[in-house]
This record gives structure tokens, C-alpha cells and sequence, in this order.
């Protein structure tokens, strides 16, 4: 058998080539651009079909180096802790504040659905939350980070499986989100928003345009979490065992709302943007990275774990969202969005709304809520969620 060690060098640059071929693909592949499948999980995807072959032919074998996909994936979830404004999410008004604490309530519900049933199925429980809120309420952002923490801990082919719970996650959010929200309109009797009943809303302030030095000091600003943020981890870790990433997560947020406090700009667009692009190059290197075979023995636990996540988000979406958050016909496209997110991500929330409010009517409310739990809170909180259970079990 030919075997092949890649290194660093290599392997970002195999990394970034999936992504350009990943692009390509979704670009001349309508569906995929319909459920927001990204570029990278396109192309890492189609490269691990490729060492699942030559690992069942027994005819080649790679193996690559991780170092930066680990500082890749550290950087992403640093720049996700920089929008953790607490004066932001106060100002979002209670609605927001309830929302997420009804998207946390879902995250726990999912890990414990996802242990009970690794538990019948007499599997490790950790597997269970490798395909609970890691993947589903996580994404694929948190999937490639925590599949390798689940593993060291002893769930063999946890990173498989939270990778393809995170893609299925992606199209099932969206397929139950729309028929949730008819139902919901129809039985409550409820009625859109015209554009008449809302005024026009200006601009708001004007962002600072970007330039090299904006671009360079978020760069650096990351780097500085980063580092202050490994130093937090190590002290936290003497009392519990935490991903590596949690710590400059916490130094991000730290730093973002004293400069909240004392009335100072961080550049949160050049942070956002530095963000992603760590983000897309780690999900690439950590999709062409999967070990397929490992899902073999987990096919059927697995389906039966995703089926039963997809119907009770459905419920729950139904019988919770929606009552909470007001029983009217914003909460039933919240509650639409939430399907979105609470199974896939962000994108697939705002997809669902989209297309929902063009057919009922507009709704501000949960373009405002869900967009701002979504993208900047519902992270942060999951990571802590997941964390808890991991050392549980």
C-alpha cells in the first residue's frame, strides 16, 4: 500500500484548492446553492471519497498534518467571541434574550436525545452528542472542532459522524421549516405584515471603510485573543477539561465588551471576514481529513438518532418557539427560521424566513431575532452547553 505523510505546507494547499473546487461545483449545482451546502464541505467531502477508496482497496493511504487546521479553527471561533456584546443583546430587547434562551434549552435537549439513543444502541454516549447540538445546532464550524475532542475522548469516528450530521442538518432545516410554519398560520389563524405597517428605516451609521491597516489590526487583535485567551484555557483546564478554542473564545468577549464599556470600535467587519476565510480553509482541510470507514458500524444508530432530531425539532418548533415568543405570526416565522439554525445554520434560517414572509408577509421581528442569536450568541452558548456534557460523560 503507497502511503503519503502531508505537511503543513501541503496540506493548507490541498485545503485551499478543495475549497476553489468546491466553489465550482456549487456554482453549476443548483440544489446545493438551495440548501447552503458549503464550498468547502463540497470539495473536503469529495476528496475523502477518494481516501475511503484507497483505504477499502487497501492500494494508497494519506495522512496529513493538523497544526494549522487547529490554528485555523482557533481563529474562527475567535473572531465568533468577538460578537459577544452583551450591550448588543440587552439592546436587542427581551426578545432576543428569550430566543436564546430558547435556542440553549434546544442545544441541551438535542445532546440529551443524542446519549439516550447512543445509549439503546449501546454505543458511546459521546457519539451522541457528536450527532446532537455539535453538528445541529453547531454547524459544520463546530462539528470540525469538537469531532477531534470527542475522539480523544474516546469516541472513535465522532468527527465523521458530527460532519455528516451537520450536512444532513443543513437540508432537513430547511425541509421542515416552511411546512411548520403553514401549519402554524393556518391553525392560528394568523396574517402577515403588509409593507404599509412598517416605515422606512434609514441606513444607520456609516461603517469606516476597510483598508490594509483596518485589515491588519484585526488580524493582529485575533492573534492577541488568541494568545491571552490559550493562557485563560490552561488556568480553567486545572478545574475542567475544555476545547482548546474556549479560551480565546472568552478573551474575545472579554476584550469586545470593555471596548463596549468604554465606548471604543473594534473593526468587527475586518474581524468577521478574517474570521470566515479561517473558517472556510479549516472546514476544507477537516472535511478532505474524515475517516468515511468509520461510519460504517454507525450507519443505522445514526439515521435513527437524525430522524428522531428532525422530528422533535419540528415539534418543538411548533409547541415552543412559537408559544413563547408570542403566538402571533412573528413567532411562526421565528419558529420557521428556527428550524433553520436549530438543524442547520444561520443562512438556512434566513432562507426558510425568506421565503416564507415573500409568500405571507413581512416580519422585522424575526430578521432582527434571529439573524443576531444566530450569527453572534447561539455559538458561544453551544460551545459552553457541549463542553458541560462532554466532561459529564
Amino acid at each position: 500500500m503507497f502511503e503519503y505523510q502531508f505537511n503543513m505546507s501541503e496540506t493548507l494547499a490541498i485545503g485551499v484548492v478543495l475549497l476553489f473546487i468546491g466553489q465550482f461545483i456549487k456554482s453549476k449545482i443548483s440544489l446545493l446553492e438551495k440548501y447552503f451546502i458549503p464550498a468547502p464541505v463540497i470539495g473536503g467531502f469529495l476528496f475523502s471519497l477518494v481516501t475511503l477508496f484507497g483505504y477499502t482497496s487497501e492500494s494508497f493511504v494519506f495522512s496529513f498534518d493538523s497544526t494549522l487546521k487547529d490554528l485555523l479553527m482557533t481563529a474562527f471561533f475567535t473572531s465568533v467571541g468577538f460578537m459577544a456584546s452583551f450591550r448588543i443583546l440587552l439592546n436587542g430587547g427581551i426578545s432576543v434574550i428569550i430566543f436564546l434562551a430558547i435556542a440553549g434549552t434546544l442545544a441541551i435537549i438535542q445532546n440529551i436525545i443524542g446519549i439516550s439513543l447512543a445509549q439503546v444502541f449501546n454505543i458511546n454516549p459521546l457519539l451522541g452528542i457528536a450527532a446532537g447540538s455539535v453538528p445541529l445546532t453547531g454547524g459544520h464550524g463546530t462539528a470540525g472542532a469538537f469531532g477531534p475532542v470527542l475522539e480523544a475522548a474516546g469516541a472513535v469516528g465522532a468527527s465523521s459522524v458530527a460532519i455528516a450530521s451537520a450536512t444532513y442538518g443543513l437540508v432537513a432545516g430547511c425541509v421542515i421549516g416552511g411546512p411548520i410554519g403553514k401549519k402554524l398560520m393556518v391553525h392560528y389563524r394568523l396574517v402577515g405584515h403588509s409593507k404599509e405597517e412598517f416605515l422606512s428605516v434609514g441606513d444607520g451609521d456609516i461603517e469606516a471603510p476597510m483598508t490594509e491597516a483596518s485589515i491588519t489590526r484585526s488580524v493582529f487583535i485575533i492573534v492577541l485573543a488568541m494568545g491571552g485567551g490559550i493562557i485563560i484555557g490552561k488556568f480553567i483546564n486545572t478545574f475542567i477539561t475544555l476545547p482548546i478554542y474556549i479560551g480565546p473564545m472568552l478573551a474575545a468577549a472579554l476584550i469586545r465588551n470593555i471596548t463596549d464599556i468604554q465606548n471604543k470600535n473594534l473593526p468587527m467587519a475586518e474581524i468577521t471576514i478574517t474570521g470566515n476565510v479561517a473558517l472556510s480553509i479549516f472546514l476544507s482541510i477537516a472535511l478532505m481529513t474524515m475517516r468515511l470507514w468509520d461510519l460504517a458500524s454507525l450507519a443505522i444508530p445514526l439515521i435513527v438518532i437524525l430522524l428522531t432530531q428532525t422530528i422533535f425539532m419540528a415539534f418543538f418548533a411548533y409547541f415552543i418557539t412559537f408559544q413563547i415568543m408570542g403566538r402571533d405570526y412573528d413567532a411562526a416565522v421565528i419558529s420557521t427560521g428556527h428550524c433553520g439554525f436549530g438543524l442547520g445554520a444561520t443562512p438556512n434560517a434566513m432562507a426558510n424566513m425568506e421565503t416564507f414572509t415573500a409568500a405571507n408577509g413581512l416580519s422585522p421581528k424575526a430578521f432582527f431575532v434571529i439573524p443576531l442569536v444566530g450569527a453572534l450568541f447561539i455559538d458561544f452558548v453551544n460551545a459552553l452547553i457541549i463542553t458541560f456534557f462532554i466532561n459529564l460523560f
